[in-house]
């Protein structure tokens, strides 16, 4: 299996190539302007030191200020951090706003520390690059393992060096100049999508069957909207494993059961599945939304989805995409059907920006006109080509990048 750089760069020439875009312009936009590893030591509760590694993959700023999310997990590494800040890159370029692609983590599993020490250890971390971030340089955010309060403990650090500068990150508590509806984007931009994309195909979702691979934030939000909006979700699960019902899962008893367990595991609302197993039911959308490379070569024949839309970050490897395109099964890349997270951490931004804040209902009205007018743009590109969606979106946040690069100049 190709690593995660490997990939991303493999769908980034599969476009050069179409855009007939000059090695000398690849390997400039394909190279980061910076990455930085750093060392992050602190004290244990039981006094005992522990030293961690930090990264900050800062890949372009030729539309602005870099923004990439922050990652805390015990297997993130130099290789999958670059390759997610370069898909941050053209996810912003795809939806058409003014930053950049970079990405951040700390190799830790986060169970095994207190909050006291994820705290010491968020701050530490801020000591070591708040010189290297900040509201016009780079803007984290919350990704796996990270959450509001990580983000309030990042700006809180970050101010003690810098003074008052809410927007050095997003998704941060509403308390704390958040902006409404954060928690809930990336699910609803998916959502948003997954009607969109249907209704090209002359599909309605209250006709239609989901399955939905994790059920962590971006997989709850998504089911709620899609059942919300008079979709079946026939099929959800988590690390626990999954649920099958085939009469359409009661989602806000899921909801419930996962509020007060913790997890999936015993949900009486169906029959007891597999991850795995979920992936190939015989269902009209397949969401995964859980971790990357879960589609592979291995089971890319056996998946019966007709459309896929991707929730989680590469999900999907290029040799399953290829499969997929052979067995004519439409697949919504992750690099716009996510892009709702960082869309409104925008939008937090922008208010952060102004000391100025939205309501909810603004803050949703912006988000599905910028999700369906890129998802618009993407799909014209794509019958206009001929080329799949994937490709499509990438010949779009390319190009939007190669002409800022070259008018700004080197």
């Amino acid at each position: 299996m190709k690593s995660a750089f490997e990939a991303a760069q493999q769908y980034f020439d599969e476009a050069a190539t179409v855009m007939d875009l000059s090695h000398s312009m690849r390997d400039l936009l394909v190279t980061p302007e910076r990455e930085i590893k750093v060392q992050v030591p602190i004290k244990r509760d039981n006094g005992e030191i522990a030293t961690f590694i930090g990264y900050r993959m800062q890949h372009n700023s030729a539309r602005g200020p870099m923004k990439g999310g922050l990652r805390y997990h015990h297997e993130v590494n130099a290789d999958e951090v670059l390759a997610l800040a370069s898909l941050m890159t053209w996810k912003t370029a795809v939806v058409d706003i003014p930053y950049g692609g970079a990405k951040g983590g700390i190799s830790v599993n986060t169970k095994d520390l207190s909050l006291d020490e994820l705290e010491r250890l968020t701050r530490r971390f801020v000591d070591e690059i708040h010189d290297l971030f900040g509201p016009d340089k780079d803007i984290p955010a919350p990704d796996m393992g990270t959450n509001a309060q990580t983000m309030a403990w990042i700006m809180n650090q970050y101010e003690k060096f810098h003074g008052f500068a809410p927007a050095c990150v997003t998704g941060k508590p509403v308390e704390l100049y958040g902006a409404e509806g954060r928690e809930e984007a990336t699910g609803r931009g998916v959502g948003t999508l997954t009607l969109a994309l249907l209704r090209k195909f002359g599909r309605s979702i209250e006709s239609s069957t989901v399955a939905i691979q994790g059920f962590g934030n971006v997989g709850t939000f998504t089911a709620s909207y899609l059942h919300k909006a008079g979709g079946k979700v026939v099929a959800i699960s988590d690390v626990s494993g999954g649920v099958l019902n085939r009469a359409g899962i009661d989602i806000q008893a899921a909801l419930d059961w996962v509020t007060e367990k913790k997890s999936l595991a015993n949900f009486p609302g169906g029959d007891r599945i597999t991850n795995e197993e979920l992936l190939t039911l015989d269902v009209d959308v397949l969401i995964p939304a859980a971790l990357g490379n879960v589609l592979t070569e291995d089971n890319a024949k056996d998946v019966r989805a007709k459309y896929i839309v991707e929730a989680a970050n590469g999900p999907t490897t290029p040799e399953a995409d290829t499969i997929f395109r052979q067995r004519e099964i439409s697949v919504l890349p992750d690099i716009l059907a996510n892009a709702g997270g960082v869309t409104v951490s925008y939008f937090e931004w922008v208010q952060n920006q102004q000391y100025f804040r939205w309501d909810l209902s603004r803050v949703r009205e912006e988000l599905e006109r910028t999700m369906t007018r890129s998802f618009d743009k993407v799909w014209s590109i794509a019958n206009e080509k001929k080329v799949p969606l994937r490709t499509a979106a990438y010949l779009l946040g390319i190009g939007r990048v190669s002409r800022a690069t070259v008018l700004g100049g080197i």
